[in-house]
């Protein structure tokens, strides 16, 4: 019944956000529906947002650990930003659909002969001004810990293009880690769980410092110093 019942709410609040948005696009006004949207996602969910610290409003190139689908409703609902998401995503009913709303540019990790264009597609979304967020692990995660960061994740800031700085943000599920979705459990199985919970839970997206990626050199030292950051805000 819990999970019938934030289903049906996510559903009202999707069916409540397209007509605004809608008539946001008809005027040529930029929208803050789908951040709106999905955040309240998150929150009928049962995720309760903190955000610590200040996040980049423009010119973001947002680094993230990542632990559970929640990840991007909750960062798009604090930030706007778009994700760079796997190929596959774009091909899911309903959820390919939101993740284009939210501007996502789609990469095929196994197609080596389109990694020029799917660069220039990121580059293309930072020169528009817009906010990009990835999370370079590549995976989910448990929490516990971080996983090695994927460099060529970060290709589009090698070189980095003009006024862009890099935003690491840790989230941090804190006594909620066990609904990280990691191991064989299907995805239908671990939404269910984690819409079933009884109570709400806190998120904490820790906004860290920006820093200039050309002044950090090419996209391995890139990787590298978000990762530091990130993980010396895990365990302070």
């Amino acid at each position: 019944m819990r999970v019938a019942l934030r289903v049906g709410a996510m559903v009202f609040a999707l069916l409540a956000a397209l007509p605004l948005h809608g008539l946001w696009r008809l005027f040529r006004l930029p929208s803050p529906w789908p951040r709106l949207l999905l955040g309240s996602i998150g929150r009928i969910a049962g995720a309760r947002r903190r955000v610590v610290g200040t996040p980049l409003r423009r010119d973001a190139f947002f680094v993230a650990n990542h632990q559970s689908w929640l990840d991007i409703l909750l960062l798009a609902g604090a930030t706007g930003t778009a994700f760079i998401a796997k190929r596959e995503l774009e091909r899911t009913p309903l959820i390919g659909w939101l993740c284009k709303l939210n501007h996502t540019v789609f990469v095929d990790r196994g197609d080596r002969s389109a990694i020029a264009d799917q660069i220039a597609d990121v580059k293309a979304a930072l020169d528009e001004g817009w906010s990009v967020a990835i999370f370079p692990e590549g995976t989910t995660g448990d929490g516990a810990g971080l996983l090695p960061f994927k460099a060529p994740l970060l290709s589009a800031l090698d070189p980095a293009p003009p006024r862009v700085r890099v935003q690491p943000v840790w989230i941090d599920y804190g006594p909620a880690r066990d609904t990280a979705w990691v191991g064989e459990e299907p995805g239908l199985l671990n939404v269910r769980r984690v819409l079933s919970r009884p109570n709400g839970f806190p998120v904490t997206l820790h906004m860290l410092e920006p820093f200039d990626p050309a002044e950090i050199g090419n996209r391995k030292a890139i990787a590298a110093e978000a990762r530091r950051r990130i993980e010396a805000a895990m365990t302070a």
